[in-house]
């Protein structure tokens, strides 16, 4: 008896937080909200890269995960609902680390006599579809990594907190630090070492929680931000041109995003110092992932504890014949979204050398991560408009276990990975006992059958189930003006 009034006394907290009403344009997308409840039968993979475990039955109450167990010898809490999922996995909400709120569906629009005019390439905002598909297609944590309307990001963010809208939770990175010149009109061209440390202040006041870096920095206005970055115990990554890789290494920076092939401009014969030169990119096929000078950036890497963000879908969009087009990506975008990324995918000449430069690619993220390295997950939603939020974050995985990882460590990098650098693996990232109930239930077997991480039905953030469809049905014909 004294047993049954201690859980019961516990879960009264849960009670009251599960039945509080939820605001309109959240309580619509919400299919499960019980104070305890268990999900049964279900396989699980548990994103520390361990094997999956077949017939697993987990306890969920006030918004935590209680328990683990086989279904053969679950413990039922009192008034727990019960879910039967046999057939299904659960996997960890994954973490996005390379995420946008915006969209660049319109920059073929924007050209004039096959140039840009002034003032710029204009990207648009989209606050109310990328939310809805991130979290749809099972993205409970993201960071923005890039903003380009910060206070519209930052609305986002306090709006998904207050439980207002439906959406991932958010690590909102600060607008991009860049260099002059550059081509977008959204963004602040630095003056000096001064400005940057003055911006990277005046965003941490404004909420911001972490920092990007870009491509025409120099090395003296990269080394005042991420020393500022750092005073305020934040991290910086950077997608660079002007400043190589072993440069910003040694300036303390802590992640780079895409990867070297597209970015590390170092073994550019006539690279001038703060200057971003053409075809750096070509200077990486060239290399040899085994041989000597990669294997140094890799030691470097690993040493200096920098991790790297893998974008695989951003430069797929740019291969002949790729990705394969699916109805729902076309479904989702505005009319005149499809019609541009139609028109940009049909121009992909037939002889690109990206798709050698993203399996050279695929080779270094494979050969970092046997180093020890630290690789994240993200779509990084831009290019050509054919990488959408969410859809690409799943396409991610799928390209990653193209590269070579298993099913099971391409997720572990799409979920404790990211919760790793973002110093918040005690909370989320893996499946466990006592973690925040961030989970995703996808029917089929992602383990045996990569595919499957697209049939995501429920997504638990902090233990409230998303219906998947009814989000993704929310935005259908949106995404690009929206």
């Amino acid at each position: 008896m004294r047993v049954a009034f201690l859980v019961a006394w516990f879960l009264l907290p849960a009670m009251a937080l599960s039945q509080a009403p939820k605001p309109p344009g959240v309580a619509e997308f919400i299919s499960i909200d019980a104070p305890a409840f268990i999900v049964n039968h279900v396989r699980v993979i548990d994103g520390t890269g361990a094997p999956a475990k077949e017939d697993q039955a987990v306890v969920v109450a006030d918004g935590k995960i209680q328990s683990i167990t086989p279904a053969s010898s679950v413990k039922i809490p009192p008034a727990a609902k019960q879910f039967d999922r046999t057939g299904y996995t659960v996997i960890p909400g994954l973490v996005g680390m390379h995420n946008h709120l915006y969209y660049t569906n319109s920059y073929s629009v924007q050209l004039t006599g096959g140039k840009l005019t002034e003032p710029g390439l204009f990207i648009a905002e989209i606050p109310y579809t990328a939310p809805r598909l991130y979290l749809a297609a099972g993205v409970t944590t993201m960071r923005t990594t890039g903003s380009v309307e910060p206070y519209t990001d930052l609305k986002i963010k306090q709006r998904i907190d207050s439980n207002q809208m439906p959406g991932p939770s958010i690590d909102a990175t600060a607008p991009y630090i860049e260099g002059a010149p550059t081509q977008f009109s959204q963004m602040h061209e630095l003056t000096g070492p001064d400005d940057a440390k003055r911006m990277v202040e005046y965003w941490a006041a404004e909420g911001m929680t972490s920092y990007k870096a870009y491509m025409h920095i120099t090395r003296d206005e990269l080394s005042a931000a991420i020393n500022a970055a750092h005073a305020n115990k934040m991290k910086l990554t950077g997608h660079f041109c002007s400043v190589t890789w072993p440069e910003a290494i040694a300036l303390g920076i802590d992640d780079f995003e895409h990867g070297p092939v597209f970015t590390d401009t170092e073994f550019v014969s006539d690279k001038k110092p703060d200057t971003c030169p053409r075809g750096g990119e070509q200077t990486w096929l060239k290399q040899d992932i085994n041989g000597s000078q990669v294997q140094e950036l890799i030691h470097n890497l690993v040493s200096h504890h920098v991790a790297v963000t893998s974008t695989l879908p951003v430069f797929e969009s740019s291969v002949p014949g790729r990705p394969k087009l699916q109805s729902r990506t076309l479904d989702a975008m505005s009319a005149e979204s499809a019609q541009s990324y139609l028109a940009a995918r049909a121009r992909v000449p037939l002889d690109s050398p990206v798709g050698a430069m993203m399996r050279k690619e695929m080779d270094f993220e494979l050969t970092f991560v046997k180093a020890g390295g630290l690789l994240l997950a993200g779509p990084d939603p831009t290019g050509n408009g054919g990488v959408l939020p969410g859809f690409g974050d799943q396409r991610e995985i799928e390209l990653l276990v193209e590269a070579g990882f298993t099913p099971i460590e391409a997720i572990q990098i799409a979920t404790e990975n990211g919760a790793k650098f973002l110093d918040r693996e005690d909370q989320i990232g893996t499946l466990a006992a006592g973690k925040q109930a961030d989970i995703v239930l996808i029917k089929g077997d992602p383990s045996k059958n990569i595919e499957d991480i697209e049939n995501v039905e429920t997504v638990f953030k902090a233990g409230v189930g998303y219906d998947s469809k009814k989000l993704i049905d929310s935005v259908r014909g949106q995404v690009g003006i929206r």
